[in-house]
């Protein structure tokens, strides 16, 4: 009875939360970056908008696809979840269906074409997971009409070759801009098209989660 009357006293509330839930789960979504994987481009703290339109519009709480929306592109930064273990993770698009894609000593090939890189910036990073520091090299990568700025770190065992493969039709090879420190196709393996969450467009809000947790203006609104 009390349950009752609770829920009638807090229709309007529960439809509110309701609709909340659907939006975010069939339309837009927000996304909080836990890890470095994504550096430079994303930070520990940020939280990015999600579009979850951008491809396929899905039954919501569901991965079935209704219709789809638009197709997935080179360079997409998106999230999904992981075929590994259904985890959600966040990725930058490399390669699409029929793309051979490779890595030789961290410089990318795709469909034979080798990528060039350009203006080294030398920082120091910090590894959480390690609670250390190491020296790393940010570039400028340049390949098939995009750039992007990607980052290497110094005296970290990672799986800097791979490939030659060729993704298969409906799936997508997905990597981290920081190649170093990413769990992502080279352990993962490819990403079928229906595990597509959406495209994350620009940071939203941002905090230094890793220091003192002051709130980083100059990211808030930054597109991707």
């Amino acid at each position: 009875m009390l349950l009752k009357k609770w829920i009638h006293s807090n229709r309007g509330f529960l439809v509110f939360l309701l609709c909340l839930g659907i939006f975010r789960t069939a339309v837009a979504d927000w996304n909080p970056i836990p890890s470095g994987s994504m550096r430079p481009t994303l930070l520990e703290g940020d939280v990015v908008f999600v579009n979850r339109l951008a491809y396929d519009l899905k039954l919501p709480l569901t991965d079935v696809v209704v219709a789809r929306l638009g197709e997935p592109e080179r360079g997409d930064v998106v999230t999904f979840s992981s075929p590994q273990d259904g985890r959600r993770l966040i990725k930058r698009i490399a390669a699409l269906p029929g793309d051979t894609l490779e890595m030789r000593e961290e410089v990318l090939y795709l469909n034979g074409e080798a990528a060039r890189y350009e203006a080294p910036e030398a920082v120091i990073e910090t590894l959480a997971e390690l609670g250390a520091q190491v020296p790393a090299t940010r570039w400028t990568e340049h390949l098939a009409g995009q750039e992007r700025r990607v980052q290497w770190l110094q005296g970290v065992s990672a799986r800097s070759s791979f490939g030659p493969v060729t993704v298969p039709e409906g799936q997508y090879l997905v990597l981290g801009d920081n190649r170093d420190n990413s769990a992502d196709s080279r352990f993962i393996g490819f990403v079928p098209r229906h595990l597509l969450i959406g495209q994350a467009r620009r940071v939203l809000v941002s905090a230094d989660i890793l220091s003192n947790w002051a709130p980083r203006l100059d990211r808030f609104g930054h597109a991707l």
